[in-house]
């Protein structure tokens, strides 16, 4: 089974940047199409949040023409940017999103089930899972507790040494590790929100953020405290499910490179 995750889209409507500087509709439309010439395609592809910038009606049919090319079943996550009233104008119909509350959910028809959790707080920056959202989770880990599992969700629920970030992680997150160390078989902590590759061991498990398909966040450890976006290449993370090994994860940069054969030193495509 292979995982694609991408994060941060922050897509504003066409022909508009965020920023005034970062063209995310384009950035989302070259990762779209980098993703449709994977091979083999990916069985799901999740957006762990901050799919459109400002939470408009505008933003989300935007994003909809631009995911609509997308060869692979894609799932969708909330992050601090977005908003669910609107996001329901526009994806309500899809047969996972439920039709009112937060947007948490189950994928269950893979060999790794995924739990998607929404840690959205409106009008905040930071994240939360409140006793509620909690609870689903406990109840969704107890009725299959040794079936592998990924855990999806925007904010990470640790800190990672980049003070600016980690002012607006998640809370929440001392009973979600006490919840989640309880079952080995969640194989992964995916989150979005800080724009960079980063893993770390967390509640026994293994907590990673993947990086924007946009802009990212500049790495800027203390004692910076002002958050900056840097340019630096837009990627998204492949996590490949192997009977041996388990769940790996690849960081791929979206984008065409040449390649070549070690035997030869000719082009070749991948």
């Amino acid at each position: 089974m292979l995982i694609a995750q991408i994060t941060d889209l922050h897509v504003g409507v066409m022909g508009q940047k965020v920023y005034g500087l970062v063209d995310t509709p384009g950035f989302l439309a070259a990762a779209i199409a980098h993703l449709n010439r994977l091979n083999p395609q990916p069985d799901l592809v999740i957006a762990t949040g901050d799919l459109v910038d400002e939470g408009t009606v505008a933003e989300y049919q935007t994003l909809a023409d631009l995911l609509a090319p997308l060869r692979a079943p894609l799932y969708l996550a909330l992050g601090n940017h977005d908003d669910r009233d609107a996001f329901r104008q526009i994806f309500g119909d899809l047969p996972y999103v439920p039709a009112e509350g937060v947007l948490q959910y189950a994928v269950e028809d893979y060999p790794v089930r995924l739990l998607v959790l929404d840690t959205l707080v409106p009008g905040a920056s930071h994240g939360e899972l409140d006793a509620d959202r909690l609870a689903w989770l406990e109840q969704q880990l107890a009725a299959q507790p040794h079936r592998p599992t990924v855990i999806c969700m925007h904010h990470p629920p640790f800190v990672t040494g980049l003070p600016g970030m980690d002012k607006l992680f998640c809370r929440g997150a001392e009973p979600l590790a006490a919840l989640v160390s309880q079952y080995p078989a969640v194989e992964r902590i995916l989150c979005g929100h800080l724009h960079r590759p980063i893993q770390l061991r967390w509640a026994g498990t293994l907590g990673s953020i993947a990086p924007s398909v946009a802009h990212q966040v500049a790495l800027r450890f203390p004692p910076a405290r002002e958050n900056a976006f840097v340019m630096e290449p837009p990627a998204f993370q492949l996590h490949l499910w192997h009977p041996q090994a388990g769940l790996v994860t690849h960081t791929a940069y979206v984008g065409n490179f040449d390649a070549y054969s070690y035997a030869t030193k000719a082009p070749i495509a991948l």
